[in-house]
């Protein structure tokens, strides 16, 4: 199945006067690349938390917001007047003729002078906060799945165009090959004492680098390869990507050997339509 790199999932819950919400969404990256936020009432816990969001997401670059809001009043503010105090008294040895009033608004201005209480996680709160992260992971994969099923549709439209192509390309050969042994007789005609023996050795070397029946079948089994990855591997964006840089090569060669207009026209659609699916690929976790 085609997952996407790409999701989002949200989820909340209220716990003992808190709303808890985790926000989870991804971009692709070659690996998995965590930035998260978390309240620091959580910070002990984000080992716990990066441990889910790693075996779970497994790819990408992600970004975890976890988000608390009081819901009911409570004064978790706390005053450090020793500190305070302490700030003062520096503040009056630097200026000694100011009154008490003025350090004291520049000593609370100063770290740590005013904090917010520890908090200390209660029975029952982090297996609370877990289930809200799986939550929002669940939620997160469903929109992975969603994308993922637009994915898969734009890369097989593209390896069914490609394969197309390559169908289109078998009328013009015999034409092409035709074509070099006219303008190789052509040419043997307007010179006398020519070696005929060698002429036509060199004639057939030059029609046999233009052979592209090896190419044809390596890239028709490189497109079929593919689409077998893509619907019967989980987690195949690398291996997907592989494969369409061997596709490719064979485009490539195709195209150096082709030496005929139409199938050149037909080699730079392949490469149109493989650029898209190299695009996508980036995309497939």
């Amino acid at each position: 199945m085609i997952l996407s790199m790409t999701g989002f999932g949200r989820a909340e819950d209220v716990f003992e006067g808190k709303k808890i919400c985790v926000d989870i969404k991804s971009l692709n990256s070659k690996s998995f690349d965590l930035n998260i936020k978390i309240p620091l009432r959580y910070k002990e816990k984000e080992f716990e938390i990066r441990k889910i969001l790693n075996d779970r997401i497994i790819r990408g670059k992600v970004d975890c917001y976890i988000s608390v809001e009081n819901l009911e009043e409570t004064n978790d503010v706390k005053i450090n007047k020793n500190l305070i105090d302490s700030y003062m008294n520096e503040l009056r040895t630097i200026a000694s003729d100011g009154p008490d009033f003025e350090y004291l608004k520049m000593a609370v201005r100063l770290p740590d002078a005013i904090t917010s209480r520890p908090d200390e996680l209660v029975e029952g709160e982090w297996e609370n906060l877990a289930k809200i992260v799986n939550s929002s992971v669940d939620k997160f994969e469903e929109f992975r799945k969603t994308e993922g099923k637009t994915l898969h549709l734009e890369l097989e439209k593209n390896i069914q165009n490609i394969d197309k192509y390559l169908s289109e390309v078998i009328p013009f050969e015999e034409v092409r090959v035709n074509s070099v042994k006219e303008r190789y007789q052509k040419t043997l005609k307007e010179f006398e004492n020519v070696d005929e023996t060698r002429f036509y050795q060199e004639m057939a070397y030059f029609t046999e680098k233009l052979d592209i029946s090896e190419e044809k079948v390596r890239l028709a089994q490189h497109l079929k390869y593919y689409k077998e990855v893509m619907d019967n591997e989980d987690f195949n964006g690398k291996k997907l990507g592989f494969i369409s840089q061997e596709i490719g090569r064979e485009i490539n060669t195709l195209g150096s050997k082709a030496n005929h207009a139409e199938i050149q026209k037909l080699v730079v659609m392949m490469k149109d339509d493989l650029e898209k699916i190299k695009e996508q690929t980036l995309n497939v976790l």
